[in-house]
């Protein structure tokens, strides 16, 4: 299945029904009076927040979604029905926006949220609603009342507690593959990863998804290489794990690199709990390591770790330092929510 985390779509929701003008008309009953029933409202527009999706694929093949119109009013004062409703099914972590792609409209954070987007028009009045003492015999009923429409952005942010971020080829699929059941791409050329890739990690019978993420070059947010585009699927990550590839000469520059673009994007992933890691280590020398590793430690101004992901050396301490720190960044999380939404 095909990898999509935006779409633009139309909405519109339903037309209110028109009320009826009718008459009763029995035998023996001289004066029936009015019997024209409202018409019924139109139907709304829903979001609504489903498990088993992690692609907005379905959006790339329909982007025109309407809403039904409510029924029109029938004499013997019978009411119209209600439209029918049209419901977007997303994946957690999808944003709904405008379609300038900036105000947010909703965030869908929880499987079986549901958001009225767009309301249906409300039903006219029959002839029935407006007898009187005096106007006995009405001959007027109100059309229903027009629905909203919009065009409207979806854009899908990865819910994962920590992501991968590196240049490309820097080890981040490999390392993905060996910790998770996740079959990403793995070859020796750069931007094997197209799309972002998630795994869940178990470990010490505690579990974490893991999110990797197209490798970044220099001038990303400028658009150089595959950009920063998927850089948005980290933003909800507690924990980030930046992987530099051992096996290059220039290690500092490699870790000054990434970390110029994820501030050149925003979003507060400069100001994430970061995690650095030597990958590859396997295929340097004692010696060659701890140079490499000095080298990084100048710049990170912290000891980062080594590890192998072929050879699983430093996995494993590599996985307990990501649950610490990503459990302590979800705990500060949520406390940091329940005061804001604590009202004296």
């Amino acid at each position: 299945m095909k990898f999509l985390d935006e779409a633009k779509v139309y909405v519109r929701s339903g037309n209110g029904g028109a009320g009826a003008v009718s008459f009763r008309r029995e035998k023996f009953i001289e004066f029936g009076g009015p019997d024209g029933g409202d018409g019924g409202r139109g139907g709304d527009v829903v979001i609504e927040c489903v498990s088993g999706l992690n692609t907005l694929i379905d959006y790339r093949y329909q982007q025109h979604f309407k809403a039904g119109t409510g029924v029109h009013g029938m004499g013997r004062d019978r009411a119209g029905g209600r439209g029918k409703d049209v419901v977007l099914k997303v994946p957690v972590g999808t944003e709904v926006l405008e379609e300038d792609g900036e105000t947010v409209l909703a965030d869908m954070t929880e499987v079986g949220q549901r958001i009225v987007l767009l309301e249906g028009g409300q039903g006219g009045f029959g002839n029935a609603h407006f007898k009187s003492s005096t106007n006995r015999a009405p001959r007027r009923a109100n059309p229903g009342i027009e629905g909203q429409e919009r065009t409207i952005r979806l854009r899908l942010k990865l819910i994962a507690d920590a992501g991968l971020v590196g240049l490309p080829n820097a080890g981040k699929s490999t390392f993905l593959a060996s910790v998770t059941a996740a079959k990403p791409k793995v070859a020796d050329y750069p931007f094997t990863t197209l799309h972002p890739q998630l795994g869940i990690v178990r470990t010490d019978s505690r579990e974490l998804v893991l999110a990797d993420i197209p490798g970044l070059i220099e001038g990303a947010h400028e658009g150089a290489g595959l950009g920063d585009r998927f850089l948005g699927h980290v933003e909800r990550c507690n924990a980030l794990l930046h992987l530099v590839d051992a096996t290059q000469e220039d290690v500092a520059g490699a870790y000054k690199t990434v970390r110029s673009e994820l501030e050149a994007y925003g979003g507060g992933l400069a100001e994430k709990p970061e995690i650095v890691a030597l990958s590859k280590i396997d295929a340097l020398t004692p010696k060659k390591i701890e140079s490499q590793l000095k080298k990084l430690q100048k710049v990170t101004k912290k000891k980062p770790l080594a590890l192998s992901s072929h050879s699983k050396k430093g996995v494993a301490e590599a996985l307990r330092e990501v649950f610490k720190i990503a459990a302590r960044a979800s705990t500060a999380k949520k406390k940091s929510e329940k005061s804001a939404a604590w009202r004296p």
